[in-house]
């Protein structure tokens, strides 16, 4: 597979979030390099980035490694989702755009549609969709950075099940749209954290119970011999 030398950090993140590159497992340079079809030197920028953002760490005697983030490090992040995306369709009633809402709209009416005939394969990346748009319309570039983060990282340690009453979940979303669209903020802030709280409720722990408990035997972090 060859790629763009600037893609590799994206690249290498989905695999990680796919499972391709498991968790603990180490990241060569070299190996890196080949799969990807670049030089060493974007591999190394990107895995960089990467232990910046917690996906990667370097270990002594091992060097790059996938990160292994325990139960309580997953269940934070999903804490700071529910605090974000309130705050992220707040903003988006006071700064969205007639775009943001024509896109917004419309997967709104693909959503109910395909919840309604009972076509729920389509439903989750639609939902996706849904929420990082709304994130986009917030107008808040800090904002969308971490919530796009965060949704990358919970998309790793998490498996999402679909709604039990995905009709229901849709019609939140149209609610969520019409307060946006009206410029209730307050409106929009409250509708978004009571879906957080039901779209936490499908979420299911993909780290192993053994990642809770404390590993003595894992080697300290060497960052004195991380490349600058």
């Amino acid at each position: 597979m060859r790629i763009p030398a600037h893609s590799v950090c994206t690249a290498i993140r989905d695999d990680i979030v796919a499972g391709v590159h498991e968790r603990g497992s180490r990241l060569t340079e070299e190996v890196l390099a080949r799969r990807y079809g670049v030089s060493r030197v974007p591999v190394r920028e990107a895995l960089r980035t990467l232990e910046a953002e917690g996906f990667v760490v370097t270990r002594r005697h091992a060097g790059a490694c996938v990160a292994e983030p325990t139960g309580q490090e997953a269940a934070d992040l999903l804490e700071v989702r529910m605090l974000l995306e309130p705050l992220s369709a707040a903003r988006a009633a006071q700064r969205r755009t007639e775009a943001h809402l024509k896109v917004l709209r419309g997967l709104v009416r693909l959503g109910q549609e395909r919840a309604r005939r009972g076509q729920n394969e389509d439903l989750r990346a639609l939902g996706g969709w849904f929420h990082e748009t709304l994130t986009g319309a917030s107008g808040s570039p800090g904002l969308i950075a971490l919530l796009t983060q965060l949704r990358h990282k919970i998309a790793w340690m998490y498996g999402v099940e679909n709604p039990a009453r995905p009709v229901e979940s849709w019609a939140e979303h149209g609610a969520i749209v019409d307060a946006v669209a009206r410029g209730d903020a307050e409106r929009a802030r409250a509708l978004t954290a009571r879906h957080a709280e039901r779209v936490v409720a499908v979420h299911r722990l993909r780290v192993p119970r053994a990642a809770d408990r404390v590993r003595t035997s894992q080697p300290p972090v060497n960052t004195a011999g991380l490349p600058h």
